[in-house]
């Protein structure tokens, strides 16, 4: 029960900022995303680097010197992984209107909500797979470090579902499939969760390749999506600051509770 709250927790931080659709009357301004697109980014940043790098490296440390190698290959296997999807899937960037991947006939709502689904596919992978190095008794990964990494996901996943059914909103849509459309943009998050978990209590030994896999994906979004939309326009600087209180509050979650 502890694990599956866990995987939940995020999916409900999605469709709980989904729902400010229904007391929301104005859709978000440019200054408000700029700094949730920043915040989001600081709270992954400080994930990949506590929550899984980190605890990646010192699953290797019997490897001596090398013990960075297992950690090395699985970033770039996620970023690699996360490269693939962004030219498969086609999507918009969130907050641009540049449509990426293959031409399709896809309405601009339904390309909005991808683009968010396919930041939530690391996000999903990396909950799993931390609640599976729990669940297999390993040391540098306790209940309560599973549970951080869960409520800065879903902390972040808040501003993330009115980013998505806002917009959508605002272009005509009804408030119900406004916020359908922002709850779908995260149920990929505990699927991602489950099977990662799943996989991951099949092959205990790679842990810290799934780990470190995690981050690799989780940090390709930040730079290649949540980055350039927190510093664009005037200004930017809130982007930045947003940036280091969500990095800071995700490193005191993961340090108080881990």
């Amino acid at each position: 029960m502890e694990t599956f709250l866990g995987i939940m927790i995020p999916f409900l931080g999605t469709a709980l900022g989904s729902a400010c659709v229904f007391f929301m009357k104005r859709s978000l301004g440019d200054l408000v995303q700029r700094a949730l697109a920043g915040f989001a980014a600081g709270v992954m940043v400080a994930a990949s680097i506590w929550s899984l790098l980190i605890p990646a490296i010192e699953q290797s440390e019997g490897m001596g010197k090398l013990s960075f190698l297992p950690a090395f290959i699985g970033f770039w296997v996620g970023v690699l992984f996360l490269l693939l999807l962004d030219h498969l899937i086609p999507h918009l960037h969130v907050g641009s209107e540049q449509t990426e991947g293959p031409k399709s006939k896809l309405g601009r709502t339904t390309m909005m909500v991808l683009a968010v689904t396919l930041h939530n596919i690391p996000e999903g992978m990396a909950v799993g797979v931390v609640y599976a190095g729990f669940l297999s008794g390993n040391t540098q990964i306790t209940a309560a470090s599973a549970l951080a990494l869960s409520l800065g996901i879903a902390i972040q996943n808040f501003p993330e579902g009115a980013i998505i059914s806002m917009p959508l909103r605002a272009e005509g849509e009804r408030k119900g499939r406004a916020f359908l459309g922002g709850v779908l943009s995260g149920v990929v998050e505990p699927i991602g969760a489950v099977l990662t978990l799943l996989t991951a209590q099949l092959v205990i030994p790679a842990l810290p390749y799934f780990l470190s896999f995690a981050a690799g994906a989780m940090l390709y979004v930040v730079v290649e999506e949540l980055i350039p939309e927190m510093s664009q326009g005037k200004h930017s600087n809130i982007g930045t600051v947003f940036f280091a209180v969500g990095f800071s509050v995700m490193m005191t979650l993961d340090v108080a509770l881990g």
